[in-house]
């Protein structure tokens, strides 16, 4: 059996395309998607990397400091000195490492106030082993009330564009809590 040249010429576009597409599906694209996941990612930290907690509510300021002792990992320094339940402050750091900003906004910084970014609900404020700090302003959840605006490590300098994430709904959660919630019930 013998074949036209013009077969043989598409035969070895359809291999190579064939050949295309299948390094393009098993090599490139998944580095894609995981450059975009990190992209999309709120912080870059792990959870053991975090040292120091403050979480600024409309009422209250909470400060915790993580611990060497393993059944008491998170000690509360303010309003009081008493142990913190681990739970919740494992649900917020969780949050803080495994959350992902649902889309992001550049808005005029003088629609801060629209936003609930002026008035946060809560800033939390967290300090990592090597001294860096990273700070997180939960703002009013969106139309749908399904996520929360916020502003990830805001820049000191007034600039006349703030850059504006929806994050998880969960923040909300995570930070309105009642002040004996917080502690270690013996």
């Amino acid at each position: 059996m013998k074949l036209n040249k013009t077969t043989w010429t598409l035969l070895a576009t359809a291999i190579l395309l064939g050949v295309g597409v299948y390094v393009y599906e098993l090599q490139i694209n998944p580095q894609q998607e995981e450059i975009e996941v990190k992209n999309r990612q709120l912080f870059t930290f792990n959870e053991n990397e975090i040292k120091q907690l403050t979480i600024e509510t409309k009422d209250t300021t909470y400060q915790f400091e993580k611990t060497n002792d393993e059944n008491q990992p998170w000690q509360m320094k303010q309003p009081e000195k008493t142990v913190a339940n681990d739970a919740v402050i494992s649900f917020l750091t969780n949050l803080l490492v495994t959350s992902k900003s649902e889309r992001t906004l550049t808005v005029p910084n003088s629609q801060k106030k629209e936003y609930g970014l002026e008035n946060p609900l809560g800033t939390i404020t967290i300090e990592l082993d090597n001294k860096k700090q990273h700070k997180l302003i939960l703002g009013n959840p969106n139309f749908q009330g399904e996520l929360l605006y916020a502003q990830i490590d805001p820049s000191s300098s007034s600039s006349e564009e703030i850059i504006i994430n929806l994050v998880p709904k969960n923040f909300q959660y995570a930070v309105d809590r009642q002040p004996e919630e917080w502690t270690q019930n013996n």
